[in-house]
Parts: structure tokens; C-alpha cells; sequence
């Protein structure tokens, strides 16, 4: 194309030079793509213009901190998100990360340190590298290279040798960086040898189950499991058991437990949530450990007083004595905040309902006057507050821990007002009967509490039971559809109808996403919509409304995966603000999402095997009617060469005998048979079978004639 560059072999994306006049001169002779612009709280910052680096589709681009973080506005939050675009589009990457950003190092980083890098960048980016290259210094040279400012510029190398970059440190960093190393190039190793079937020692087959929780140190436990997992070349799992008390966490604990479960997926292994069958937590643990071939459990060290193991037992203690032949290492970690996930959840907000609070001073209101009317028949006060008790009860089985913690109040002063001498008062002149209103006090309280939770934990598993009855008749339709537009509708009524939100399916058509279905129906997206969707069909990640990648679209776009791949595109938004799913509606959503993608998969096999199955009929069609022409023009074929010898002797009459006419009547019959070969090697069998009317017409003429 005229006026068009060629394409280059080496365009430098992004390279900080730190006003190092060294690495400014390693620049010299390559084309380095100007910076993008962005604006932020009244300043100016320069980012990689990842769409000009596309453009310009180089054989390598040149990224430098793959662990950087990008200013807000841009494409990708993080620059490691901008590497893997890339690599999409065919482009070769050399960049450059400090070991202190790998993700499953950066608790032992801060430990040796005592600083907590937030720049982290995943192992699996880190793995996906074809080849990595360690640049080793000794500390000393390192400490005389940020001495002569060839690494930062004068005022921060004197902070970063102050605090950070001490000798140390810097050997320590230098021993965790040749390890890695290491364990890649065994990788490397172990994968040619087996590749090439080279006899040496294997691993054993160990299997490493790790327990997490909502504790903020459980992020810690599944980096150390993911590097235990890589020296022994084994397998992991994280795993998280559903109790009674996992019912009472509060949002901010569900998404810590929920972040970590998605790190844990991130660093290569596996995460899943059981419920509790046994008694004992420590039960289910060995329990599963057994029957999954588990060779060695983590589990984090428990920071709990001496009286509460006491009094309701250690989880640690308890797996340690019935770990049997199954190593357990007890772990003891920092706090720290789990990395901020790809997509944001909401908050679980209830408005507050004031008819629980009037239903629980009006079931006390009837306990009164029932106790007032029960008094003069039983003449004491004996049975008085057994009558406010079973108002307490019947409100926290009905309302709740809150208004049942209302009615006791109210319950116990009506009970001091109107029943303790004296009475009409709220003072208590009996010691006994000062005793009598503490205990009461304290059983209603205790009563309603637990009244409150049996009630909760019967919502629960009835809310449980709904949801599964939901997805068991979801899964029930999606069975019985034969057609892609219904499996489409039903995947986004289900998922509107639990969801309460606006749902839209797009699909793949001719390298194109399309919408084909949403409830309510709608076809068109706007330009933000439609960005968000193609990145998360080609990125097979949630991009859109409350995730990281292209926040401002309206709405949130999740990949429907199955083994195969991404297939399609799901999009959901309503008219809240902010985030659109907690916790639990997010997990909701992935299993609507699987069934549906598994539904929409089985339908296009269908389709497949069809097509597959008609373009057999139609090879078994051809070979019969080619079988039928050879066997047609045998005798044609014969009787021509036959008669042409015959008619090629002089004749005295120049007139046309039979038997000429005869031979170009076979002439004419090769001829159309050749046509209608050629025709079908074209597969146009309308054509076929018009030619044939067309043949047997003329045939029928010639006949007459």
C-alpha cells in the first residue's frame, strides 16, 4: 500500500531511563513510539500508547517494568495486562522484572525487607516466558552502580540505599532470584526429559491441600503452598469448609475469603468450598485428604486465646493428631490486604424495615396482658416471666437477632415495672427478686440469640435450597432445548429472573461478536459496550462496569468458558450504581454462566456433527453418481470409437446414414454427461438437477423428431 511504513523489526513501547545518560545511549538507532498523555488530579502522567504499539505491529516491542502500574483512564490497570494484549496480536515482548514483584514471593519479601510491594505481577505471566535471563550482581557492585547513579538519579538512590537496597538485603533478593531461576530451568529440564524419554528420578506424585479462611493472613498460606508446590513439582488445592459460622461473616470478610480463593486460582492451583459434615472441621479435612490422595496439608498458625481452645478446641491441634501418614506444616504469617480483584462486588444493603421493631413491642405488648390476665389465676408471679420468654422466642424465630434483642429489653423492664414489688416502679427492693430480673434478663438474651440464629441458618439453607432448585430446573430446560435461539433465551431469562439485573448474550459470528439474545430483548450496544465485549472475548477475562478493564462501559462483561474455550460474551448491568453483584450473586452467576456456555457448546456440537453428517451424504452422493457416468459412458465411449473407424472410409453417397446420427447422438450424450460432471464438481446440485429436466426434455424432442 503506498505511503505505508514497513513494519519494523524492533519498536521500544516503553523503556524508564531515569534520566540515566547510559541507558539513553543503549536507545540510540531505534524507533521509540512517543508516550500517551493522560490527566489526573490536575497533573500530567505518560503511559505506553499501547493502540500505537499495535499499529505498528513490530516483530519485538520493547516493554520495560512489566510490574508498573498504570495511571487510571487506561486500558489495562496493570502494564503486564498491556504485555499479554500483545502477545494476542503476534507481537514478541522483551521486558524486565525485579524478583521482588513476583506474586507468590511477595510475602517472603516483605518479611525479609519489612516493606509489602504492591506491584506485584503473577507467577503465570512470569511462567508463560519463553526464555527468561537472570542479570546477577554481587551487592557490592549493585551498591556502587546506585552510588554513581546509573540505576536512579542522585536524591533517590541515597533514599533507596538508606532504606530499602541494603547489603542485606540485596543478597537476599539476589538468593531468592537465582532460586527461581533455578526452578525454572529444572522445569525446563524435567520437560525435555521426559519429552525425550531420558531414564532419572521423578517425582513421587505429592499433593499439597492448603486451608484457607477468611483471615488475613490466608493470602500468605497460598503463596507458600504455590512455592512448596513448584520445588516438589506438585499439585495443590485450596481449600475453604462452609460452617455455621461462615453464615455470620460480614461482606468484607466473604470478599477476603472470595480474593483469596481467586489468588489462589491465579498462582495455578485449585480452590473449592465444602460444607462441614462432621463435628470437627479437622474431620472434614482428613476426610477429603483421604480420598483425594493428599500427601501434606498447610494450615495457617491459630492466634487464638488458650480459652477459646479450651473451651470449643483447635483446628490445629485436632489435625495434627488425626493427620496419621499426612505431613501438616503449621505456618505462621502477617497480615496483609489480598491484591484488588479483576472485578469489584457490592455490598449486601437491606433498607431499614421498621415492622420487625413494632412486631416485636407488640408481641411483648401481648405478653403483658396475658401475664396480667394469668397472674390472679395462678396467684404469683412464678409463671409471669415464662409469658414474656415465649414472646422473646416468637419474635427472634420470626424477625430476627435485632428485634429479639428489642423485645428482651422491653420484655425485662415491663416484667420489673409491673410484676416486681414495688410495682409501677423500676426500683427492686427484694434481693431475691433483683436476682430473678438478672436471670431473666440474661435468658431472655440468650434465648433470643439463639432462636435468631436457628432462624438465620433456616433461611440460609432454604434461600440454599431455592438456588439449587432454580439452577436444577435451568438445567432441566437447557436439556431439552434443541436450538441455539432457546438455549440463548432461557440462559438470559434464568439469568435476569435470579439476578434482578438486564442480561445480554453475544456470540461469535464470522470473527464478529453479535448480539443474539437478552432479556429484555435488545440488539444494539454502544461503542464503550461493544469495546468492553470484544476485550473480554479476546482476553477471556471481565472487562466493563465495575471491573479493572474499561470501567466506564454500562455494563460488567464476563467470558463464557467450557473446555474448548471462550465461546461467548455475557453482559449485565441495571440502573444501581456501582458494583452490580456481592459475593454470593457473583457465584450464582458463574454456575448460570457454565450451564448455559455447556448448553450453547452441546447445541453447536449438534450442529457440527450435522454438518459433518450432510457433507458425508453428499461425498456418498458424488461417488454414486460418478460410479453411475463411468458405467453410462462405456458403451457410448465403445460404440464412438467404433463407428468413427467405420464412418472415416470413403463412402459414395455423401448422404448421413443411421448409424452417424446414431454416433452424434452418443457424441451429444458424452458432452451433457460431461457438463453435468463438471457441474457437480462445483457441488451446484440445483443446477444438477435442472440440467437433468433440461437433458431428459431434449432427449424427449430428439425421440419425436
Amino acid at each position: 500500500m503506498p505511503g505505508r511504513r514497513p513494519a519494523p523489526i524492533v519498536v521500544v513501547g516503553v523503556v524508564e531511563t531515569h534520566g540515566r545518560a547510559e541507558t539513553e545511549a543503549l536507545l540510540m538507532g531505534l524507533e521509540v513510539l512517543p508516550r500517551r498523555r493522560l490527566a489526573y488530579k490536575e497533573q500530567t502522567l505518560e503511559e505506553m500508547d499501547l493502540d500505537a504499539l499495535i499499529a505498528r505491529r513490530p516483530q519485538i516491542a520493547l516493554v520495560d517494568e512489566l510490574a508498573h502500574t498504570n495511571a487510571p483512564g487506561s486500558r489495562h490497570p496493570k502494564r503486564y495486562l498491556d504485555v499479554e494484549e500483545l502477545l494476542s496480536h503476534g507481537i514478541d515482548v522483551y521486558t524486565a522484572v525485579n524478583i521482588q514483584h513476583i506474586e507468590s514471593l511477595n510475602d517472603v519479601v516483605a518479611q525479609i525487607t519489612h516493606v509489602r510491594v504492591r506491584e506485584t505481577v503473577p507467577d503465570k505471566v512470569f511462567d508463560r516466558a519463553d526464555a527468561i535471563e537472570l542479570i546477577d550482581l554481587t551487592p557490592d557492585d549493585l551498591i556502587q552502580r546506585l552510588k554513581e547513579g546509573k540505576v536512579y538519579v542522585p536524591k533517590q538512590a541515597e533514599r533507596a540505599l538508606e532504606h530499602y537496597f541494603s547489603p542485606g538485603n540485596l543478597t537476599a533478593l539476589r538468593e531468592l532470584a537465582l532460586r527461581r531461576t533455578a526452578e525454572r530451568v529444572d522445569e525446563q529440564l524435567l520437560t525435555h526429559m521426559q519429552a525425550n524419554a531420558i531414564a532419572g528420578p521423578w517425582a513421587a506424585g505429592e499433593r499439597i491441600l492448603v486451608c484457607v479462611s477468611e483471615d488475613p493472613r490466608a493470602a500468605g498460606l497460598v503463596r507458600y503452598t504455590k512455592r512448596l508446590a513448584d520445588r516438589l513439582h506438585a499439585q495443590w488445592t485450596a481449600i475453604s469448609i462452609e460452617t455455621r459460622r461462615s453464615l455470620q461473616l460480614t461482606d468484607e470478610q466473604r470478599d477476603r475469603l472470595a480474593d483469596t480463593m481467586r489468588l489462589a486460582e491465579a498462582l495455578g492451583g485449585e480452590a473449592l468450598t465444602i460444607p462441614a459434615v462432621g463435628r470437627r472441621i479437622a474431620d472434614d479435612l482428613i476426610h477429603f485428604a483421604h480420598a483425594n490422595n493428599v500427601t501434606q496439608i498447610i494450615i495457617g498458625k491459630s492466634n487464638r486465646s488458650w480459652w477459646f481452645e479450651l473451651t470449643r478446641g483447635s483446628v490445629v491441634h485436632d489435625l495434627v493428631r488425626r493427620s496419621g501418614n499426612i505431613s501438616v506444616h503449621v505456618i505462621a504469617g502477617d497480615e496483609e490486604k489480598v491484591a484488588k480483584a479483576a472485578m469489584q462486588t457490592a455490598a449486601r444493603q437491606e433498607p431499614f424495615n421498621a415492622r420487625p421493631y413494632l412486631m416485636a413491642l407488640l408481641f411483648v405488648a401481648f405478653g403483658l396482658a396475658a401475664a396480667t390476665l394469668i397472674k390472679p389465676l395462678f396467684g404469683g408471679i412464678e409463671n409471669v416471666d415464662l409469658v414474656f420468654l415465649t414472646a422473646v422466642v416468637s419474635t427472634a424465630a420470626r424477625y430476627g437477632l435485632w428485634p429479639s434483642l428489642l423485645a428482651s429489653l422491653v420484655a425485662s423492664l415491663c416484667y420489673n415495672f409491673f410484676f416486681l414489688p414495688p410495682v409501677y416502679t423500676f426500683t427492686i427492693t427484694d434481693p431475691t427478686n433483683v436476682a430473678a430480673f438478672f436471670f431473666f434478663m440474661l435468658i431472655a438474651l440468650l434465648v433470643s440469640n439463639v432462636a435468631a440464629r436457628v432462624r438465620s441458618q433456616a433461611d440460609t439453607a432454604i434461600g440454599r435450597v431455592r438456588t439449587t432448585e432454580s439452577l436444577y430446573a435451568f438445567s432441566r430446560k437447557l436439556a431439552g432445548t434443541a436450538t441455539l435461539d432457546d438455549v440463548l433465551w432461557a440462559t438470559a431469562y434464568q439469568t435476569a429472573l435470579m439476578l434482578k439485573v438486564r442480561v445480554v448474550l453475544l456470540l461469535p459470528e464470522e470473527g464478529v461478536l453479535t448480539v443474539k439474545s437478552g432479556y429484555p430483548p435488545e440488539d444494539e450496544l454502544d461503542q464503550a459496550d461493544l469495546a468492553a465485549a470484544n476485550w473480554a472475548w479476546s482476553n477471556d477475562r471481565p472487562a466493563g462496569r465495575g471491573s479493572d478493564t474499561l470501567p466506564g462501559a454500562k455494563r460488567l462483561f464476563l467470558p463464557m468458558r467450557t473446555g474448548r474455550g471462550a465461546i461467548g460474551v455475557i453482559g449485565i448491568d441495571d440502573d444501581r450504581t456501582g458494583p452490580l453483584l456481592t459475593p454470593d450473586q457473583r457465584r450464582l452467576l458463574d454456575a448460570l454462566v457454565d450451564q448455559g456456555a455447556l448448553a450453547i457448546e452441546r447445541v453447536l456440537l449438534v450442529e457440527d456433527m450435522d454438518r459433518v453428517k450432510r457433507t458425508v451424504e453428499s461425498d456418498r452422493l458424488r461417488g454414486a453418481l460418478l460410479t453411475s457416468i463411468s458405467h453410462d459412458l462405456k458403451t457410448p465411449l465403445g460404440f464412438r470409437a467404433w463407428r468413427r473407424l467405420d464412418l472415416a472410409r470413403p463412402r459414395r453417397r455423401p448422404q448421413r446414414r443411421p448409424e452417424e446420427r446414431s454416433a452424434r447422438h452418443h457424441d451429444r450424450r458424452i458432452r451433457a454427461a460431461q457438463s453435468l460432471y463438471r457441474q457437480f464438481a462445483r457441488h451446484d446440485q440445483t443446477r444438477i438437477r435442472r440440467h437433468r429436466a433440461q437433458h431428459r426434455a431434449a432427449r424427449c424432442q430428439r425421440d419425436r423428431r
